[in-house]
């Protein structure tokens, strides 16, 4: 008896959608993936595609598809359609929907979101079913994207993120010896413009049901626009499509720069690949080897895949002159490389942190508190990873007066004395903590997250052959998440 004659028994949709058994389905798909990881490290392409096909063709990958889709923070963000599974049995019905033999998608719904140079950047959302057609495929080709990818690309990736990607920065640029100079590369407007032709002859996925979506088309003021190149921003499977289009450089650096001899003695290039997303720095022993040798091949790479760099973001640097990668600045100083949040970050985390004060200037502090926590803590917790420590200081003096300000303009004809009585109380061995009064009502302490209290720790990376769809490294991941 298979799964879904198993639910006969209940008697409609929504009570069968609280019957699915979701530790079977992680079980089973968690099998059939594990299989595509062997299939594709033995070359075996035609178990690969079946394997793939049993996956999107199974129960159990169909409910998680779906399962994702409606618990997701896009779960009420409808697409063309104006259509969302919001309820029970419009999740369950939904799964029964999600087949191969009939499929169209329909149009993008394109809007657009401000970047931080304050151009716009342009998303594409899918209808639900059409994401959760996305989400399907994307399991079985998440398992050949891990198993062929660069082995130091962290981004969108399961088990990888930015901490992983400096981690590896600090360990080719951090020794006395290491590569003085550095090519930062930054792909233009890599999503919209990757080959169509390149994705459909080099991504082992379904390609009827991939070309669909590559030329499906957007919708934006009611028009109807063909897409002719690119993966659209904004679609669950895009990330993984893009990272299987740039994967291959960090091979073909490593292949092409190896340490030779030369006229009897041994030169090493010092060519090491990091790549997070779109973004990328290359590391070499001289600017001329940059300029004249791995940046020509970066671009015939690229170009291959209808690719170009972006000349305004794309530069040569030196490592004594610093850098910026993932809002964090990377420089040596005297021979010792140090890692602190960049300016930029900085400067954005606290503008955003000053506005959010000056725009709820008379709410209650409990409200102002829950606002603000989850904004501290998250940049605090991302850069907690690196030499933070001056940083995290001056966040809290820039709290302070910010703080100060919002409570003088709330009690403009009361003293300083009782401002502070009023918002700042000690708490443990810690003054001046921005807390609700010692005896209100609530039994648990609201309190401002400190910065400065948040311990500084090393990064342990993850090891860069680690597959977290194959069985041998299961250990390894469980491992690593008791660690956090």
């Amino acid at each position: 008896m298979n799964v879904e004659q198993s639910m006969c028994a209940a008697s409609d949709p929504e009570a069968q959608w609280a019957q699915v058994n979701w530790s079977q389905c992680e079980q089973e798909v968690r099998r059939l993936q594990a299989r595509i990881v062997k299939a594709t490290k033995e070359g075996r392409h035609g178990r690969l595609k079946a394997l793939q096909w049993l996956l999107t063709h199974s129960f159990h990958g169909r409910a998680l598809a779906v399962k994702r889709v409606t618990h997701n923070k896009g779960k009420n963000t409808p697409g063309v359609d104006g259509a969302i599974w919001s309820t029970p049995a419009s999740r369950y019905e939904a799964i029964d929907t999600l087949r191969r033999r009939g499929y169209q998608p329909q149009p993008l719904r394109r809007v657009f979101i401000p970047k931080s140079n304050g151009k716009l950047r342009p998303l594409g959302i899918p209808t639900m079913k059409d994401r959760a057609m996305q989400a399907l495929y994307l399991l079985a080709l998440l398992p050949v994207a891990e198993t062929t990818g660069d082995l130091n690309s962290y981004g969108f990736r399961p088990e990888r993120s930015t901490a992983d990607a400096i981690d590896y920065c600090f360990c080719v640029l951090g020794r006395k010896d290491s590569a003085p100079w550095l090519l930062e590369g930054d792909i233009r407007g890599c999503f919209d413009n990757i080959s169509h032709t390149w994705m459909l002859d080099h991504i082992s996925t379904d390609k009827e049901v991939l070309k669909k979506w590559l030329k499906a088309g957007y919708m934006e003021n009611r028009t109807l626009f063909p897409t002719e190149a690119g993966t659209p921003q904004g679609g669950i499977i895009s990330p993984t499509l893009a990272n299987l289009t740039l994967d291959g450089l960090g091979r073909l650096l490593k292949e092409t720069f190896r340490p030779r001899k030369i006229r009897g003695k041994l030169f090493n290039p010092k060519v090491n690949f990091v790549r997070y997303a779109d973004d990328f720095i290359i590391t070499g022993c001289s600017k001329e080897l940059l300029e004249s040798e791995v940046k020509p091949l970066v671009e015939r790479f690229m170009f291959d895949r209808g690719l170009q760099l972006s000349p305004e973001k794309t530069c040569i640097t030196h490592i004594e002159d610093g850098f910026d990668f993932l809002g964090q600045n990377l420089r040596k100083y005297g021979g010792k490389l140090l890692i602190t949040p960049s300016g930029k970050n900085m400067h954005a985390f606290l503008e955003k942190v000053r506005d959010a004060i000056r725009s709820n200037r008379a709410v209650k502090q409990e409200y102002l508190i829950r606002l603000l926590n989850p904004i501290i803590r998250g940049w605090a917790y991302y850069h907690r990873h690196i030499e933070a420590g001056s940083a995290f200081q001056k966040v809290g003096m820039v709290l302070w007066h910010s703080l100060w300000r919002w409570a003088k303009r709330r009690h403009p004809n009361k003293s300083a004395t009782w401002i502070v009585d009023r918002y700042w109380h000690r708490l443990g061995r810690r003054k001046w903590c921005f807390a609700l009064p010692s005896g209100s009502e609530r039994s648990d302490v609201v309190r401002l997250v400190d910065p400065t209290q948040i311990a500084i720790r090393r990064y342990v990376k993850v090891k860069s052959d680690a597959n977290p769809f194959d069985p041998h490294w299961r250990n390894y991941f469980k491992t690593r998440k008791k660690m956090r």
